[in-house]
């Protein structure tokens, strides 16, 4: 670091589900951070889901303001419902980095594992990303810019575990890498800012729930591997500042909102070969699952009043949000829908919409995060039905091995088997988000999520917080009772 670039710079690690219920025997090394630093509970966006909180993290902006009003909507240009896009262009609005480098323009941020992370005009960024030869296959991968960053960096902590990070193997392998992963990008680029995503705390909850006794295991492995990044960070002189996005509550039942909008004639659907696939431009309403949200697009304005009054009466949709209540909350924006169904607490919103299983599309069954017209939890599994998963696992990889295309249908659809899910802003600060940091910064004991990139502008700038939003409470109402 040249002498004009002596600014201490910072760790901002993003503990998925993290909350100070989670707090206690199983963190050890998080409750050593806290002995010198301050913790605020953050006050997160609605919806409280990934895409949209990491959205408000970086821009300082609600959803009405930056785009993004979930993990995935309905581009109504293209009739068609898309998730987890990674283009960095979609978050609309200026980016913490974007906002630092206009003062300090050799200012260096890096972003590992979050989301929206293509082309983002950052020092360097490394996401997932598949490649998808013509016969097919998916070919796991990774995308970086410089486009030989990852490269150079699995040559020396060996190849990003793709299976740990989202499926049925999901675990604590992946995020054992990203801490690995950010040691060496933190060594090789010194970046100022470094943006790092830690997954693992969101797969145990959403199999388990936050309540069974096997989550301390998932705490202790994940505070032992932000130990390391801790200790990490001491020994380069940086500061951290360590958040979570949303807490994750307890569930039981899931609801079929398209199949209710299917059932009064709303929701169409074309048949193809033997199953059926949602129809967006040929239906009226439609629903799209997201956790404990669901965005409901309908084609015409004067079908808003009845449909509304249908999803307000579906057992287990507590409220349901037209554009001029989003605004209340600040989601009214044109990608939202023109309703928006929020779950009553231990509910959460499936994507389905056929009657029939033998009907449901041949990606129901695989792990297809940008196919499914809804968010899809139950990739978490395989299906208990099939008596020996292992050696179909095994056969589905020897294909894969030989270059034959090969179908990894090993997905239950049985819905009661999720017992964690967010979106709902959370019913108290236990069991909400929080933000932990070491910085000599003024912290409130409440915080709302789009105050901090201010704190992060008034760490590397070190002048006084000037946003009124960071002293005020939650502008987006209260929480859900």
């Amino acid at each position: 670091m040249s002498a004009d670039r002596q600014r201490q710079p910072l760790l901002l690690i993003n503990v998925v589900g993290l909350t100070p219920a989670l707090l206690g025997a199983s963190t050890p090394r998080i409750n050593e951070l806290l002995k010198g630093a301050r913790m605020a509970h953050l006050q997160p966006v609605f919806p409280a889901v990934t895409s949209t909180v990491q959205a408000s993290i970086l821009t300082g902006a609600p959803p009405s303001a930056h785009g993004i009003v979930g993990n995935g909507w309905y581009f109504h240009d293209q009739a068609e419902v898309r998730f987890w896009l990674q283009p960095n262009a979609l978050i609309q609005g200026e980016k913490v980095w974007q906002a630092l480098q206009r003062q300090l323009p050799d200012f260096r941020c890096s972003q590992l594992f979050w989301w929206f992370n293509m082309y983002a005009d950052v020092a360097a960024s490394i996401t997932p990303r598949p490649h998808y030869p013509a016969d097919g296959r998916k070919q796991f991968g990774l995308y970086s810019s410089p486009s030989t960053l990852h490269e150079i960096i699995e040559r020396q902590i060996g190849e990003f575990p793709f299976h740990g990070f989202w499926g049925p193997a999901a675990g604590i392998a992946s995020s054992r890498w990203i801490v690995d992963c950010a040691m060496a990008e933190f060594r090789l680029n010194k970046p100022d800012l470094q943006l790092v995503y830690l997954p693992h705390l969101d797969y145990g909850l959403q199999r388990l729930g936050p309540d069974h006794p096997g989550i301390a295991e998932d705490v202790r492995a994940i505070d032992n591997e932000v130990g390391r990044l801790l200790d990490f960070a001491r020994q380069e002189g940086a500061a951290v500042m360590l958040l979570s996005e949303y807490g994750i509550e307890s569930v039981s039942q899931s609801i079929s909102l398209n199949r209710l909008l299917r059932s009064e004639g709303l929701l169409q659907v074309r048949h193809s070969l033997s199953w059926e696939l949602l129809d967006p431009g040929a239906s009226a309403a439609f629903a799209v699952a997201d956790h404990q949200v669901a965005h409901v697009y309908i084609r015409q304005a004067q079908d808003i009043p009845r449909i509304k009054a249908l999803l307000q009466r579906q057992y287990g949709v507590e409220q349901v949000l037209d554009k001029q209540e989003q605004r209340a909350w600040q989601l009214d924006h044109p990608r939202s829908g023109e309703l928006v169904a929020v779950a009553a607490p231990g509910f959460w919103f499936d994507y389905y919409y056929w009657f029939d299983d033998r009907k449901a599309p041949d990606f129901a069954r695989t792990v297809d995060i940008h196919r499914k017209p809804g968010y899809d939890p139950l990739e978490l599994f395989v299906d208990p039905a099939i008596r020996f998963p292992k050696l179909k696992i095994a056969r589905r990889l020897l294909q894969k091995k030989l270059g034959f295309r090969y179908y990894m249908d090993l997905i239950p659809l049985d819905t009661r088997m999720i017992r964690g899910s967010h979106g709902r802003l959370p019913e108290d600060t236990a069991n909400g988000p929080l933000l932990i940091t070491d910085c000599d910064l003024p912290l409130p004991e409440h915080l709302p999520v789009t105050a901090v990139k201010q704190l992060l502008l008034q760490h590397f700038l070190g002048q006084p917080n000037r946003d009124k939003a960071y002293a005020k409470e939650f502008p987006c109402g209260e929480p859900f009772r």
